[in-house]
């Protein structure tokens, strides 16, 4: 009997055993079913604009890709209203690390450390959108990589915030004499000083975020910036005239950290690319499709604009601009004219 109970205890192991060894693969298939990634990363993403401006919609436009193309391998949380800092502080935390990325203005705080990039405020370089996105994307793009890279940037595509115009509080801009005497707000680089200089008038460097609060106290009389900017940010509110000269087609820039995305896998490398791809593809068409409403609404809301002005007066008096030593000593004079070729190449 002693034996009968022993064989039978045994066997009830063994098949106990069997059981569990049997349930071990259903386990261990669990995750490949969910189709989890085998790495998350978190991206924080800067914008100086509110939730309305171009930058804000290009972050978006990132976000909602990249998340999708790695099945949420990479979070991104988008940070508007300068809520990390300014342009230039935060382009200064991607460069060191500190922040994975940024969209910023191409040629503001980004020649600070890739100087080239202030070829895009040579004054009428572009008569059209499509030139603008033909040489940024097919030429300036694969010029500028390696420059960005050898700063501790990963410059992934151009965006769009669009052709600058002259807005202020003083006197109606028909041509380029009218700019005679205002200061007018800038941004930080030698080349926007020059510009303004070259038109008569006095350059003040003033953050973005700032601008607004400037124009209201008459720290400035007027600034420069594209009709969706202007719009997004309420200056019709502060500023009565604007002219729309077209003088700059101003690109933004998204950039990520090197480091960063030197150590993410290569699927999600490609990932990255194609949704900064698709973000200046999309955000693109968005703004655009906006600016005329937003100009008739401006119009609406009482701002006075000159849409025809004297455009070759504005020409010949920023034509000796890229010949200034200042501007050479940023700008090659060999670089303006491969821009201007490959404009010439559009047709």
């Amino acid at each position: 009997m002693k034996r009968f109970i022993t064989i039978v205890l045994a066997l009830v192991m063994v098949l106990s055993l069997a059981a569990c060894g049997g349930s071990a693969p259903a386990a261990n298939s669990a995750p490949a079913a969910n189709n989890a990634p085998a790495q998350t990363f978190k991206i924080k993403l800067g914008t100086t604009g509110n939730e309305n401006h171009q930058s804000t919609i290009a972050a978006n436009f990132f976000k909602e890709k990249v998340e999708e193309l790695t099945n949420g391998g990479i979070t991104v949380e988008v940070y508007p209203n300068s809520s990390l800092g300014s342009e230039r502080e935060m382009a200064e935390g991607v460069k060191l690390g500190t922040l994975e990325m940024t969209i910023v203005t191409s040629d503001g705080t980004l020649p600070a450390w890739v100087p080239e990039t202030q070829v895009l405020s040579i004054p009428y370089l572009f008569a059209t959108k499509a030139q603008a996105y033909e040489v940024l994307d097919n030429t300036l793009q694969p010029y500028l990589a390696p420059l960005f890279e050898k700063e501790g940037f990963k410059h992934l595509a151009f965006c769009e915030l669009g052709f600058r115009h002259f807005t202020n509080n003083v006197r109606e801009i028909t041509c380029a004499d009218d700019m005679k005497g205002m200061s007018i707000r800038v941004q930080e680089a030698p080349i926007w000083f020059a510009l303004i200089d070259s038109l008569g008038g006095t350059a003040t460097p003033v953050a973005f975020n700032e601008l607004y609060t400037a124009l209201q106290q008459g720290m400035v009389d007027g600034q420069e910036n594209p009709i969706p900017s202007i719009a997004s940010s309420r200056f019709n509110e502060v500023q009565k005239y604007m002219c729309l000269d077209g003088h700059t087609y101003a690109a933004e820039s998204i950039l990520i950290n090197l480091a960063f995305y030197n150590k993410l896998p290569a699927e999600y490398q490609a990932a990255v690319d194609e949704a900064a791809a698709y973000a200046s593809t999309m955000q693109r068409q968005t703004v655009d499709a906006n600016e005329q409403q937003q100009l008739a609404d401006l119009k609406a809301a009482g701002m006075i604009v000159c849409e025809d002005p004297d455009i070759a007066s504005f020409q010949a008096a920023t034509a000796d601009l890229p010949n200034r030593p200042e501007v050479q000593a940023l700008v090659d004079p060999s670089l303006v004219a491969m821009v201007r070729d490959a404009v010439a190449a559009i047709g």
